[in-house]
């Protein structure tokens, strides 16, 4: 007990500090620095370094790059795609139709469609943190259905460094600029991209521009954040170290593979293996033909290069990388290498369940909300203002809108569609609900199912897959198999 005590009177910091062991100065901990600054203080700060080798890295690393195309291609697919609610069924078909013409024109660079814009800027987020859209209206004359383009700008186009208060009581902060409540008003951003040193017409020109015109897209970690990160970020430093590695042992087993020799002589005029006169450095090279057999003198010798071989543990130590990489990206250790080794149906259903509510989560808090919802908004205001669509301004159900994104594809989709199957007749979710997840319209695919049977009934045709020519011995044996 004196001796206890004793120890607690020596070091009294230090016992103070053991409450919690994360938090205690000892020798585990040492050298140990962290920050204190906010989350927009941290990313200002490194936005344009983590930016840069978040590109750099995607450029050259397959890994990188196969991570962003699994994420898009899972997240976006073919793209999230509206729905209207208006309780008008003729003017709800009316939206559809005149939506389905502009999405072919909403790209103000022609280069695809709005729902390759989606995977796009799915992609910049992803790689730089961040993505930004300008909404640009369009004159009659130029002929759209309706008079409305999106432009996709990097995150490049706003400065991180530009910080300053302005005349009237707003602020900027990292190109933003807030007014005295904290509100967006305006974004204040390059006229061309500051890295494009091929264009004749790039200039370091700030063009100040109505919030309400431009679209911030990123993911917010924490409260208050105001602009994005690379979601590389935390997996930088090992992709490139691991992609240094993995070069250096491929150069390795080339050098490996050459089976270079020394040739020790008993004097310099010997010639062991018929090389010839040494070259302009003064080596004298010798080489060897398949199935030669060198008989040497008394003393003379030939020695091959042995380089250390890391034999099993190569495979080992790169899948436990590449998997910690994969939990640092928020993806499968599958989808980053397309290694399927030892795995089965259960195992990677039940990675994929747990990587698609992720992808969920990023569809309806960022692709829908900060993207879909407001262009959906804009593009109504202008298709009303336009003459394109024809109800009344006030209407509320015009905003009223369902996005559907695409549907999961599984190995073993029989099961999936029994378990849908009972999953309606019990009244436990609706028939529409169920072909909105495979990423359908419900109305559309009824609209099709009656379109397919008059073309068949006119027709004279009976197919088997018909539900409605289920006789009455087929219909007993599917309640007894339901049973």
């Amino acid at each position: 007990m004196r001796l206890w005590k004793r120890l607690q009177a020596a070091f009294p910091r230090l016992w103070a500090a053991t409450d919690y062991e994360a938090a205690a100065s000892t020798r585990r901990t040492t050298g140990w620095i962290v920050s204190t600054s906010d989350i927009n203080t941290l990313v200002f700060r490194s936005a344009d370094t983590l930016r840069s080798r978040s590109r750099d890295m995607v450029r050259r690393n397959p890994w990188a790059a196969n991570a962003l195309d699994a994420f898009v291609a899972n997240a976006i697919g073919t793209g999230i795609k509206p729905q209207s609610l208006h309780p008008d069924a003729r003017l709800k078909e009316q939206i559809q139709e005149l939506w389905l013409r502009w999405t072919d024109e909403a790209d103000a660079t022609g280069l695809t469609d709005f729902y390759g814009l989606q995977a796009m800027a799915c992609r910049s987020v992803m790689e730089a943190g961040e993505c930004f859209i300008r909404l640009r209206p369009r004159l009659p004359k130029d002929g759209l259905s309706v008079p409305l383009q999106l432009q996709l700008l990097e995150a490049e186009h706003l400065p991180a460094n530009e910080t300053r208060r302005l005349e009237n009581g707003n602020y900027i902060r990292a190109g933003i600029e807030f007014d005295k409540i904290g509100r967006r008003v305006a974004y204040h951003l390059y006229r061309e991209h500051p890295g494009d040193t091929s264009n004749p017409m790039a200039s370091t020109e700030l063009v100040r521009v109505s919030a309400d015109s431009v679209l911030h897209l990123f993911r917010p970690l924490r409260p208050g954040q105001l602009r994005g990160q690379p979601w590389l970020t935390q997996v930088l430093v090992n992709l490139y170290e691991l992609d240094q590695y993995d070069d250096a042992e491929l150069v390795r087993k080339k050098t490996a593979a050459m089976f270079a020799g020394f040739v020790t002589k008993n004097a310099p005029e010997d010639q062991i293996l018929g090389e010839g006169a040494p070259d302009s450095s003064g080596a004298a090279l010798a080489g060897l033909e398949p199935g030669t057999l060198q008989v040497l003198l008394p003393g003379e010798d030939v020695k091959f290069s042995t380089p250390a071989d890391v034999g099993a543990t190569y495979e080992t130590f790169m899948r436990v990388q590449l998997r910690s990489i994969a939990a640092g990206m928020g993806i499968t250790y599958e989808q980053l290498t397309g290694d399927l080794t030892g795995v089965n149906y259960s195992s990677i259903r039940a990675g994929l369940l747990e990587f698609r509510r992720r992808c969920e989560q990023f569809q309806h808090q960022v692709i829908v909300y900060q993207m879909c919802r407001p262009i959906w908004r804009r593009w109504i205001e202008v298709a009303l203002l336009a003459g394109a669509l024809r109800a009344a301004a006030d209407d509320p159900g015009l905003l009223d809108v369902k996005w559907i994104a695409p549907g999961w594809a599984w190995v073993d989709p029989l099961k999936d569609i029994k378990a849908q199957i009972m999953a309606v007749r019990a009244g436990f979710k609706s028939r529409a609900e169920v072909v909105s997840e495979q990423g359908y319209d419900a109305e559309a695919i009824d609209r099709e199912i009656a379109a397919d049977n008059a073309r068949a009934d006119a027709l004279g045709l009976e197919y088997d897959s018909d539900p409605r020519k289920e006789d009455d011995e087929d219909a007993d044996a599917s309640r007894d198999a339901d049973l």
